[in-house]
């Protein structure tokens, strides 16, 4: 039997570049989209030692012929769609943007595969930002939706459409509903980075305090790398069901800053809480179950997250941070 073919979008982002050194070790030939209108940093997969060993492409997600050709020359097994707008706080200054982007790359695929390519079985990255102010926590599979932000109501139209076109035309076309779950290779602006980067200048006297938003709600916290491991695992059962990948339990903002304050050994005082960093709607507290893909997939998760936040400290703060670092951090982000 031939190795299967992966194309993944968002290739160069935190969830792409692991999903990509995943999918190289089990023997995938793995194809990666860039956008062709802006440029990528390509440093991620070069930490996780993939750059060289994926395919990278060129294709416009916004166009349907460009998706279509994607899918022909390259008769890909399974599809991981990552791309997307993911920042909540960008969606409220750009909710059109951010619309355009989380829906109509889905819809482009989701068509492209009923015409040409029914075989292929294709995963979309939903996001537990959809359930916005939950009833009743933990949030389950049947937990209805109620976004609280415009990145969550892309989410939710464009996991509907994954679920209808599934429905409609019996595709293998599921949702990965991811809650927060982090890494090195997270984005600079992103909460537990920006801890953390501020706690080490504040620690080495480059920076007089850390400046945050709201730490009083509570979030579920995962681990990126195994994270991505749930997403191959959805595509290889039987059945297209939609997964929540979750921790299943959830920690006050609060006691993840507490915990990296006490690892550079600052005191709380050097704390500034920000109002400008605040969401217009925020959601006090999430966290989801996730004994079905514990039963279904096999999937295991043990990690705490503060186990979670030392690996980001360990990994960024030990050895410095930017590009310029990234080669010195390189054997220890690539083995995990």
């Amino acid at each position: 039997m031939k190795n299967k073919t992966a194309i993944i979008t968002g290739i160069t982002g935190q969830d792409g570049c692991y999903l990509a050194k995943l999918l190289l070790e089990k023997q995938y030939r793995v194809i990666g989209t860039l956008d062709p209108n802006r440029q990528s940093s390509l440093h991620g997969l070069k930490l996780v030692d993939a750059l060289s060993n994926v395919d990278l492409r060129d294709c416009n997600l916004f166009s349907f012929s460009d998706v279509q050709r994607l899918i022909l020359e390259n008769e890909p097994n399974e599809i991981y769609h990552l791309a997307g707008q993911s920042s909540v706080s960008e969606s409220f200054r750009q909710p059109v943007h951010t619309m355009e982007l989380n829906t109509r790359p889905v819809i482009n695929f989701l068509d492209a595969i009923r015409t040409i390519s029914r075989e292929t079985r294709f995963y979309h990255a939903s996001s537990s930002e959809m359930f916005g102010k939950a009833d009743t926590l933990p949030v389950t599979e049947q937990t209805h939706f109620r976004p609280v932000s415009p990145y969550a109501v892309s989410k939710v139209a464009a996991h509907n459409c994954v679920s209808c076109y599934r429905d409609s035309y019996g595709l293998f076309a599921v949702s990965g509903v991811l809650f927060n779950h982090e890494s090195p290779l997270r984005r600079p602006h992103f909460f537990t980075q920006r801890l953390v980067r501020q706690a080490r200048e504040v620690a080495a006297g480059t920076r007089r305090r850390i400046r945050l938003g709201n730490i009083e709600v509570r979030r579920d916290f995962g681990y990126a790398p195994d994270y991505v491991d749930a997403m191959w695992r959805m595509l290889q059962h039987e059945v297209p069901y939609d997964f929540l990948i979750c921790s299943g339990q959830s920690v006050p903002l609060r006691e993840l800053v507490e915990h990296v304050l006490s690892r550079f050994g600052l005191p709380i005082e050097c704390i500034h809480i920000d109002p400008e960093l605040f969401r217009p709607n925020e959601i006090p507290d999430m966290f989801g179950s996730n004994q079905f893909a514990r039963e279904q997939l096999d999937w295991n998760y043990a990690l705490g997250p503060c186990e979670v936040m030392d690996i980001l400290i360990n990994a960024r703060c030990n050895f410095g941070h930017g590009e310029d670092s990234n080669d010195r951090i390189a054997s220890l982000v690539g083995s995990i």
